[in-house]
This record gives C-alpha cells, structure tokens and sequence, in this order.
C-alpha cells in the first residue's frame, strides 16, 4: 500500500517512481512528510511536466527533476535525485554557478538560449548546448530558498547552423574560377581552418596519375604535416598510406581511422581533448571508378561520430570536390584559351608572313601583265589581249585579298597603326564614292554622295579611311537590288559621322550582333556573288577603332541597311605625321569596283564553236554545255575552253538561272560552281537528281573547296564528278568527253518514281556480243538515289548466253527489296522455276544483306549486282567495295551463310577492294 508521504509524486512517470522509492530521509531534504508546502507544490509543477526541468532546493542544492530532464544528463541519472548538483555536473559547474547564484542572490530570472557545457553522460568530455532559464524558487515565507531551470537542449541545432556555415564558406570562397587546383586546395583548407570544433584537421590529397598528391593541410600549428605523407604512389602505398587509410579512400571507400593520437597528438575541441578518430574520405569525381582525390578529415573528440557527423562529412567532401573540379575545369578552360590564343597568334603570324611573300611572285605577275598590255611596240592580239587581261584583272584581285589579310593580321597582332594626316575628308569620301558611281549605275541604282565640307579639320589615315569606305560602298553594292545607295557626310559638336545607307535585302535580327565578327557571313543570304573572304565588315569594325571612333548598324529585312561610322573629334584632333604621303591612293576602290564589275555581267547568250575549231572527227562535236558560275573572268575562260572543242556552251550566274535553263532546254552537261548566289551547286545537283527528267543529267562539280569532305559530299548528292580548282584545262576537257560518253552508252530507259531501270532479256538466240571492262579514267561514278543498269565484266566461262544483267544499288537495309524486284523480273521472263527462283532471291538477299552490314570503310558507297543465265545455270553475284569486319574463314559467316549454302553454291572472293559473293543454282 503506497504511503501518503508518497502521493507526492504519483503521475510523475518512471523518475516519480524513482523518487517514490527514495529514502529522503538520508538527504538534505528530509522526510517527504516534512516538505513545506512549497517545496510539494514545486515539486508536483515538475512532475507533471513534459519539458525538461530541474528543481534546486535548499543550501546544499538538492536536485528534484522529471523524466524529460532525467533523458539530458544521461547515465548521471538516478543518481542524481536528492544529490548536490555541484557534485553531478562538476564538470560544467564553472558556467552553471554565476546563473544559479545570481537568480538565488537577486530572485530574477535569467535566460541564456544556448550555453555551452562540458558533459560527462556518454563516456567522453562531451561539447553540449542548452537553453537555460533560471528562476528562484521561493519557500512558504516567500524567502529565496532554490532555484527552478527549465532547459531544453539545442545541442543539433547549434553544432547543425554551425557546419552549413562551413558548407557555405566552402561553396563561395572556394568555387575554383579564379584560381588554379593548388590554389583553390589552400583557399578551401583555409576556410576549414576557420571551423576547428568541427574539424581539428584536415588534409587534400589529389590524383595525379598513379599518386596521391598532398595540396593543402590545416590544423593545430601546422605540426602534424610530418605526420601525414606528402605523397602517395598507389601501385606501391606503403605503411603509412595504408595507416592513414588513403588507398581505400583513393578506391572510392570511406575509412575510419582510428588510432589518430598515437601517430598524431593533437588536441582539439572547446576542452582541448586529443584527436582519437579521422575518416578518409573519397572525393567524388565523374568517374565512379576513380574519384578526383582524398579527403583526410579529423574528428572532434568531444562530439560523437553519430550518423549526422558522418553525413556532414560527407557532405564536406562533396563540396570540397565540386571545388576542385570547378578549378580543374577552369584551368583547362584557361589552357584552351591560351592554346587558342596562341594558334590565334601564329595563325595571324602565319598570314602576315605568307600575304608578305605573296606581294613579290604579285609584282612580278602584274608587272609583265601591265607592260604587255601598254605595250605599244608590239600590241598583242585581241585573243592574247583577252587572256592577259583575265590573268591581270584576277591577279589585281588577289592582292586586294593579299593586303587586306595583311592589314587584318596586322589589326589582330595589335601591330597597325594609323599614320594620321589633315585631310579633307569631304572630299576624300566624295572621290571614294564617285570611283563606284559607274558600277551603281550599271547595276540599275541610283547613288547619291551628300557630303559638305566640315566645319573643323580632320586628321585620319587616308589608306585606313579609303579601305572603311571601299569596305562599306562594295557591301552595299553587292546587296542591293533595287533603289539606292546613299553616302553622307556630317558632324555634330561631338563627332564626325559616315553613313552608307542602301535599300537592298537587309539583315534578319539575330545575324546583327555577328556582323563585325571575322569570317561571320549571312547564310542564305543573296547577293549578287558569292565570292568573298567575310573579313569585310570585320575590318571595318577594326579600322574605325584604330582611327578612334567605331561603327553600328541597323537594318530590317527587306528595307535596307544603314552603316554608321562615328569618328569622335577627340580622335579626329590627334598630332598628324608629316612627310610624303603615301602613293596608291584610290587603288582600293578602283580594284574593288573592277571586282564588282564581274557581278554585273549579264549572263552570256548561247556561245556556239567556232566551225575552225572543231576537231575532224570527233563524235562530241556539238554537245551542249550549260555553264553555272557567279565569277564573269570564269565564265569567259570556260566558255573559249569549252567552245574550241567544238561544244556549244550557254552561261549563267547561279543555281537558279541553271534550273530554268535546263527545264527550257535540256543539255548534255552541266558544269557548275559550288559557290553562288541564290542557289548554291549543291544545291543545284540535289534538285536534278530529285527529278526524274534530269536524274541522269551528268553534272561535274567545279569547286575552290578542296578536300575528302567537299569531294564526298558532291559525290554523295549524285554528282559525276568533282574537279577542285586550280584545275589543268586538259583534265577538265578529259573528264567532260567521259562524262558525256559515259551518259551516252547508259541505257536510255530513264528511272521515274524511284524505280530502277529495266532491262528486257534479249531472246534466246540473240546473244548480246559480251561487254569488256571498262578501262579506268578519273572520273567517279557515284550510287543514285535508285539502282541503275551497269555494264558486267567480261564473262570467260561463256555464261550468260540467255541473260547478263547488272545493277547498282546505295549501300542501305531499303536495298535489299529493290534487289529482290529487279531480280525476279529480270529471271520471271526466262519461265525458271518458281521453286529456284525463290531460293534464289532468298540467297541473293542475305548476300547482299552482308555487304550492307559487313562492308567497312567502302571506297564505293554501293553495291553490285549481277545475273547471269545460261548453259542451265543460273549466277548472282553480289560485290561490295570495302573490307569485311569480320575475317572468319570462308562460308562462316553464321545463319546468312548457312542459308546461301543452303539454296545454291556459293564461292567468296574477297580482295582490298571488295568482296564478291557468287551464288549458283542449275536450273532444273
């Protein structure tokens, strides 16, 4: 039966209980039954509640508290009970003892939210925070006689806020853009300097090739560096490697070290305790298999290492690892650009050289070209004329091209300069105008030169300004079709401003922030030619910065475009050289308006041989040439090439005129350029091969774009052939005559719809006289979009007497089923029997299946096939031109070949050129 004295601490959980069994007789406190009345009702406020709370009472502090207080001061409890609290929390006593005499002293409450304590509840100096509030506790006299504290502890919270401080440090002070991999290591070691209670030390260790590589460490006086290995080779780690536990941690698995203070005394914590346990932690890289490094990290020895310690070392790991690979990435990054920097200054090197050598082979070419042509003694003859002039105009073009790389490389080196003199710049910029005032007029425009004299002398260099101009003038011309082109000249109090404003096809939005780039041009964009190195405006941009001012555009598509040249007078004021000026002026914009004159030659009217010129017995006399080119000087020089071999030759400009010539008039050639103006020579040859009308037109490709990619990507269109200027005049004539020839002997049948040509079988008496090989020239016969009729090799064996048929398909899966149709027509008009024949098409498909799947690296992209009927045989043989990937012995080849060998008798050929699959089958 419980005791009334006990009825005290009735519903006070397991501590009431506790307190129940006491013997407070043997305490300060007396027997229960002696308690003042305050002192019970006290006590019941505790019991009853949930929050931590601890009743002091008395002299000698006696301690009464709840089981939420009793869970706080951990394996003290229930000793506790009744006890001096000077005695259970001895250790943290020093900070408890001004708050609890100070509320004793005065009888006011004191609160403090995070008051930091040196706890002794789990085996270990423990680093604890709690919120504290002290209150006097008052007897039935209303005299101070105790002290109530009601606490909670915050311990998570304040060692939690505290980490992402150091998570957070880490992400801003040690992001890597700024600094190399060894700098951003010391900066992240310093910022986990700043933050010992959480970690005492800590070392980075990052991979250099087969070797941990020591960055940066931190910790105590920097002392225990000794301690910790400089370096790491991991095919050989060695004892310490092995103690520190860095070889696991460079495999990607977290180690617990646990030995610290044998090898490594060094304290630690808010009481200065010596480091026990470090973890060695990988860092994460994006390879799995092989992090970035090792994160050798101390722990606090007065915080145990609990689940959320670990996770917050985990953490720092991460952290210290995006880091680091943020520097790495950047450091690579800044290498490319250095790299980039430097190919950019031997590049620019490179052209400034070569635009210099290039200058005397120029002199001496235009030198003897202008002396031959103002000869007077000895005039040439109007066909010598003409063909000095081409060379002349062209050779006036290239060193236009030659000194305005030289200028840029100069730009771009930083070594131009502008030789700046007084000028009279209104009227400079007039003269430079007038010199394209026939070329506009030509075209069908209307210039217009507006540009009065200034109010102040300008000092500029006049070569730079004549290049701005002649830059700015031939752009307009190129662009503009219609309307005008207008050059002003003004000024205001601030600047002097040159506009060149035009009405031609403008430039979309999104291209006006590339205009000013080098080599950046307009796709699709038309113009009048197509020629052109897109350093234009780029030079410009340059040559208006080094005068001192700078240049803006605004345009809209379909309206025009306005280019701005803005020359502040603080720069139009600089100190002008003296001396002679230099000669050539005027050369610039007299050689870029020769260059636009090309593009404005109408296209030439039908050009018909010369009778005289014809060879006598030639059976290409009279074919009909159509011509595809934007450069005037080409098309002349092809047009008298082609016309004196007896061929008839018509000319156009571009892709598009060449498509409504060829619709009027359909010609045995075309001969086109790659780059032009509104419809380039790709895209030319895609469109004839689209229509089943011009699908075999021969067309041969002329292009300045050499290369296996250029020659490939014609070719691949449906091209027959590609010739990369400069060309020999011998071997372009060569490959037109086989060209021609080759369309000639095709079989006339054309290929409409996609499906490839028939050949009918020719009656079993007719033998068709057997077709030899055909002997090899340059020209390349590409695969159309549908098979087409070859010839076959000659037939030794003497098979074929009832049918010899070939065809060619694209190396594609799709070619397989246009195999099979072309196959059974050709053999279903020789009444064979339908059981062979399936086994047949059956064989053939899973040939040529194979070499669609087998061949690599083909020098043809094409396969094939050919059918021979005769003697009661029947033959498929089916050759692809690359090499095979896989090289097993002969009729090995898996289920494909156990099916051919199945149906018929297969023989295999395989050579550096191809492979050639032979299936044969009797008839009956």
């Amino acid at each position: 039966m419980t005791r009334p004295s006990t009825d005290l601490f009735v519903g006070g959980g397991d501590t009431g209980r506790l307190m129940a069994q006491l013997d407070w007789a043997g305490t300060p406190l007396g027997p229960v039954g002696g308690w003042p009345q305050s002192l019970r009702a006290a006590v019941r406020m505790v019991l009853s509640s949930r929050y931590p709370m601890l009743l002091l009472w008395g002299e000698s502090y006696s301690q009464l508290y709840n089981d939420a207080y009793s869970a706080l001061i951990g394996d003290k409890h229930p000793a506790a009970l009744g006890d001096d609290v000077r005695v259970t929390l001895a250790e943290g006593w020093h900070v408890l003892a001004p708050l609890i005499e100070e509320a004793m002293a005065t009888g006011v409450a004191s609160w403090v939210p995070a008051l930091q304590l040196l706890l002794e509840r789990a085996g270990y100096r423990e680093e604890a925070y709690f919120s504290v509030s002290h209150a006097p506790a008052r007897d039935d006299d209303g005299r101070t006689v105790g002290v109530l504290t009601v606490c909670s502890e915050v311990t998570q919270q304040v060692v939690g806020e505290r980490r992402l401080r150091l998570l957070r440090d880490l992400s801003v002070l040690g992001d890597g853009r700024t600094v190399d991999v060894d700098a951003t290591g010391a900066r992240l070691i310093d910022v986990i300097d700043g933050h010992p209670l959480d970690v005492p030390f800590a070392a980075i260790y990052l991979r250099d090739g087969t070797a941990l590589r020591r960055v940066a460490c931190t910790g105590g006086d920097q002392g225990h560096a000794r301690a910790l290995p400089d370096a790491v080779e991991l095919t050989d780690p060695g004892p310490p490697a092995y103690a520190w536990g860095l070889t696991d941690a460079a495999e990607g698995r977290a180690t617990q070290v646990t030995d610290v203070a044998n090898r490594l005394p060094l304290p630690a914590g808010p009481w200065n305790d010596p480091v026990r346990t470090a973890l060695a932690l990988p860092l994460p890289s994006a390879d799995e298999d092989q992090p970035l490094g090792v994160l050798l990290a101390g722990v606090s020895p007065s915080r145990g290492l609990d689940e959320a310690y670990r996770s917050f070392h985990q953490l720092l790991a991460q952290q210290i690892s995006v880091a680091l690979r943020n520097a790495q990435e950047y450091e690579e990054e800044r290498r490319r650009i250095e790299a980039m920097a430097e190919l950019d200054r031997v590049k620019t090197d490179f052209f400034a050289n070569v635009s210099h050598e290039f200058r005397t082979p120029l002199t001496l070419i235009l030198g003897p070209l202008t002396d031959a042509l103002t000869d007077a003694t000895a005039p040439l003859a109007a066909v010598q004329r003409e063909r000095v002039e081409t060379g002349w105009r062209n050779a006036t073009r290239l060193l236009t091209l030659v000194n305005s790389l030289l200028t840029f490389s100069s730009l771009e080196a930083g070594r131009a300069r502008s030789d700046a003199r007084v000028v009279d710049l209104a009227a400079l910029t007039a003269e430079l105008a007038g010199v394209f005032r026939a070329a506009v007029e030509r075209a069908g425009l209307t210039l217009e030169v507006s540009c009065p004299p200034l109010p102040r002398p300008v000092a500029v260099d006049p070569v730079n300004w004549e290049r701005i101009v002649t830059n700015l003038l031939s752009n307009a011309l190129k662009y503009t079709f219609i309307g005008r082109i207008r050059v002003t000249l003004d000024a205001d109090d601030e600047e002097v401003r040159l506009t060149v404003a035009d009405t031609g096809i403008g430039i979309a939005e999104r291209d006006l922030p590339k205009l000013f780039e080098r080599f950046h041009r307009v796709r699709g964009a038309r113009s009048r030619s197509h020629e052109g190195t897109g350093i234009g405006l780029a030079l410009v941009h340059e040559l208006a910065r080094l005068e001192g001012g700078d240049v803006r555009v605004t345009s809209q598509v379909g309206v025009g475009s306005r280019f701005t040249v803005t020359l502040p007078w603080s720069a139009a004021h600089r100190t002008a050289v003296t001396g002679p000026a230099v000669d050539g002026r005027g050369d610039a914009a007299r050689a870029a308006v020769e260059e636009a004159m090309g593009w404005l030659t109408e296209p030439d009217a039908l050009t018909e041989p010369d009778p005289a010129s014809r060879p006598a017995t030639d059976e290409l006399a009279g074919a009909r040439i159509l011509l595809a080119d934007d450069n005037a000087d080409m098309r002349a020089y092809l047009t008298r090439l082609l016309t004196g071999q007896g061929w008839r030759v018509r000319a156009v400009t571009d892709g598009r005129q060449a498509l409504d010539e060829i619709h009027s008039d359909l010609p045995d050639l075309v001969l086109t350029d790659v780059m032009m103006p509104v419809l380039d020579g790709f895209d030319l040859v895609r469109r004839l091969r689209a229509d089943p009308t011009t699908r075999t037109l021969p067309v041969l490709v002329l292009s300045a774009r050499a290369g296996g990619e250029a020659s490939v990507e014609g070719l691949s269109l449906g091209a027959d052939d590609y010739l990369v200027k400069p060309f020999a005049a011998a071997e372009l004539i060569a490959r037109i005559r086989a060209s021609i020839r080759r369309a000639r002997d095709r079989t006339p049948a054309a290929v409409i719809g996609g499906d490839p040509t028939t050949v009918a079988a020719p009656a079993p008496s007719a033998r068709p006289a057997p077709v030899g090989p055909v002997p090899p020239t340059p020209v390349v016969e590409p695969v159309r979009d549908a098979s087409v009729v070859v010839e076959g090799p000659a037939d030794p064996d003497g098979l074929g007497d009832l049918l010899d048929v070939g065809w060619t398909y694209p190396s594609a899966p799709t070619s397989a089923a246009a195999m099979r149709r072309d196959v059974r027509g050709a053999l279903g008009e020789l009444d064979v029997d339908p059981d062979v024949l399936e086994d047949l098409l059956l064989a053939a498909s899973e040939a040529m299946n194979n070499a669609v799947e087998h061949a690599q690296r083909p020098s043809r992209p094409e396969v094939r096939v050919r059918v021979q009927v005769g003697g009661g045989l029947v033959r498929v043989s089916v050759r692809d031109f690359g090499t095979w990937r896989d090289r097993r012995p002969a009729m090995d080849r898996g289920r494909g070949a156990l099916l051919m060998n199945a149906y018929g008798d297969v023989r295999l050929v395989s050579t550096a050129e191809g492979t050639t699959v032979t299936i044969e089958r009797r008839l009956a």
